[in-house]
């Protein structure tokens, strides 16, 4: 319940201040009860496609292609449907459109970071004996060790390239390295996953530029952390540990990409014809806070009537 959770959070999430609530639930539901289950039977359960030149044999231990990158797949289809906002991309230009409070942001990538332990420790299934607490232990270490080292690596970056500390892109580096993990932290010793976490972060920094030059519109670098990372750390599993196949990992990285970018592009194109999925720029202008829910999340913001 919890993953498929994060599997829609990470969607709407990429979208939000601009997707409709309708619509947003409609495609809920059918990432909880049709496009996650089918991923969870091929990677994790019982495995529907087995006997079949589809059989999955991919690594992923607590989700980094399952949960990341099926989140990231659903969010590609929807920012491509929705498109960019009003003056995100001008000619030749790209306006920043700020967050709307840093100290949240904050907050929220901690609480991610933390919570992570619990994603990818429990994960590992068990800990009634020494050797699956062992095994617990090190993979909430390993985790920890990933986020650590994408968060610094993303910071180097970004004062070598700017000489500013942008908080912002040094918390998507820690998540960036944080994801890159999840598909094997319980498999790695105490050092790869610095180099799998540094990467995970450095393809953040670099993610985002590119994901602009190509105008896809995402306020939270989702795509970067969720679908660039996911797919990083599922293939990092078949590169790092020799007794796993690097051709099963990339394998079930692009069935399933292919799986969900094109049923979730499909299910919100079918949406979108009857319920329209962005907001007007109007509406989005005004907030959808107030247009939604009747209500507004900033009311010390007010204008002077």
């Amino acid at each position: 319940m919890a993953f498929v959770g994060k599997t829609v959070n990470i969607m709407s999430g990429g979208v939000s201040e601009r997707v409709r609530m309708i619509p947003l639930t409609i495609f809920t539901v059918v990432m909880a009860a049709f496009i996650y289950p089918i991923v969870v039977n091929v990677s994790w359960g019982a495995d529907m496609l087995e006997h079949t030149f589809l059989d999955l044999n991919m690594y992923d231990l607590a989700g980094s292609t399952v949960i990341h990158s099926t989140g990231g797949w659903a969010l590609l289809a929807a920012i491509l449907i929705m498109g960019p906002r009003r003056g995100r991309y001008g000619e030749g230009t790209i306006k920043v459109i700020p967050a709307s409070n840093i100290p949240l942001v904050v907050l929220g990538a901690l609480l991610l970071w933390i919570g992570w332990f619990g994603f990818n420790g429990g994960s590992v299934g068990s800990i009634s004996s020494k050797e699956s607490a062992d095994a617990v232990a090190l993979t909430i270490m390993n985790t920890n060790t990933a986020g650590l080292a994408g968060a610094i690596i993303a910071g180097i970056i970004m004062y070598v390239r700017y000489k500013l500390f942008d908080i912002t892109m040094i918390l998507n580096g820690a998540l960036g390295g944080l994801v890159a993990i999840t598909a094997g932290p319980d498999l790695y010793n105490m050092y790869v996953p610095i180099l799998v976490g540094a990467i995970g972060g450095a393809l953040v920094v670099f993610a985002v530029p590119l994901f602009d030059t190509l105008k896809l519109d995402d306020p939270v670098g989702a795509l970067s952390v969720h679908l660039v990372n996911g797919i990083w750390g599922t293939l990092a599993v078949g590169i790092f540990v020799s007794e796993i196949s690097f051709v099963d990992q990339l394998k079930g990285v692009v069935l399933i990409g292919i799986f969900v970018f094109c049923v979730s592009y499909g299910v919100l194109k079918l949406i979108n014809r009857f319920v329209p999925y962005c907001a007007d720029d109007e509406i989005q202008l005004e907030g959808l806070d107030v247009n939604e829910c009747g209500v507004e999340a900033y009311p010390e913001f007010k204008r002077s009537i």
